[in-house]
C-alpha cells in the first residue's frame, strides 16, 4: 500500500506544481492574513509570541482548505475519481497519497510564512529551531490526516470549500492551540517552559485521528455525487 500510496502523491504534487493555481492561492492567502494582522499592531510596538504564532497556524490552516480541495478536486474532471476507485489499489492508499501530498504542499507554503512572520510582525528567531521544526511536522501532519478525509467528504458538493471549512476547523482546535503554544518558545523561549504536555496532545492528536480516518476513508471516498 505504502508505494501506491507514494505514487499517488507523487502524481498529485507534479499535477499541483505544474499548474501552481492550489499552491500559490494557500500562499498568497496567508501573506494576505499575516500582513493584515502586522497592520493591527500599533507603530513601535512588537506583536506577542504567542500572537505571531497564531497568526502563522492560523495562515497554514486557511492554506490547508485550498490546498486539500486542490488535490482532491483533481479526480472531479472528466470521472477521474471512478477511475482511482477502480484502480488496483487499496482505497486507504488514496488517503494516504492525499496526505502525504497535503503535507509537502503544507510545508512548502509554510517556508514562505515562517520569514514572513518574522518581517512583517517583528519577531526575532530565539529559541531553538530543531525542536519546534519537528513539532511543526507533528502538527502538519495532524492538519494533513484530517484534510485528507474531510477533503474527500466535501467532494462532489455544491460550496465544497465552506463544507470543508465548516466540518475542519472545529476539530483542529486542540492541535492548532498545541502548536501556537509550543511555537511560541521559537520567538520567545521564556512564553511557555511547558511543552511536553502540549507535544503529547499533538501526539495524540495524530494518532486518534490517523486511526479514524484509516476506518472511515472507504465510506467517505465513494464514487457518488
Amino acid at each position: 500500500m505504502l508505494s501506491r500510496a507514494w505514487t499517488i502523491a507523487a502524481k498529485d504534487l507534479r499535477l499541483v506544481l505544474a499548474g501552481g493555481q492550489g499552491l500559490s492561492q494557500a500562499a498568497l492567502l496567508g501573506l494576505l492574513l499575516i500582513f493584515v494582522f502586522s497592520l493591527a499592531t500599533p507603530v513601535g510596538q512588537i506583536m506577542p509570541a504567542q500572537g505571531a504564532a497564531a497568526v502563522f497556524w492560523l495562515s497554514s490552516a486557511f492554506g490547508l482548505v485550498l490546498i486539500f480541495n486542490t488535490l482532491y478536486g483533481l479526480e472531479e474532471s472528466g470521472g477521474a475519481r471512478i477511475g482511482l476507485l477502480l484502480a488496483p489499489v487499496p482505497v486507504h492508499a488514496v488517503w494516504l497519497g492525499k496526505a502525504v501530498a497535503g503535507l509537502a504542499l503544507l510545508l512548502m507554503i509554510q517556508i514562505v510564512f515562517g520569514p514572513a512572520v518574522v518581517v512583517f510582525l517583528g519577531q526575532d528567531v530565539l529559541g531553538s529551531p530543531l525542536p519546534v521544526f519537528a513539532t511543526v511536522l507533528a502538527v502538519d501532519w495532524g492538519l494533513a490526516v484530517l484534510g485528507s478525509l474531510l477533503g474527500a467528504l466535501s467532494q462532489g458538493q455544491a460550496g465544497r470549500e465552506s463544507l470543508l471549512s465548516v466540518a475542519l476547523f472545529p476539530l483542529l482546535v486542540p492541535v492548532l492551540l498545541a502548536g501556537i503554544r509550543i511555537g511560541a518558545g521559537l520567538f520567545a523561549p521564556a512564553a511557555d517552559s511547558e511543552t511536553s504536555g502540549w507535544l503529547g496532545l499533538v501526539l495524540g492528536f495524530d494518532a486518534m485521528f490517523t486511526a479514524a480516518a484509516v476506518v472511515l476513508f472507504p465510506f467517505v471516498f465513494t464514487g457518488e455525487e
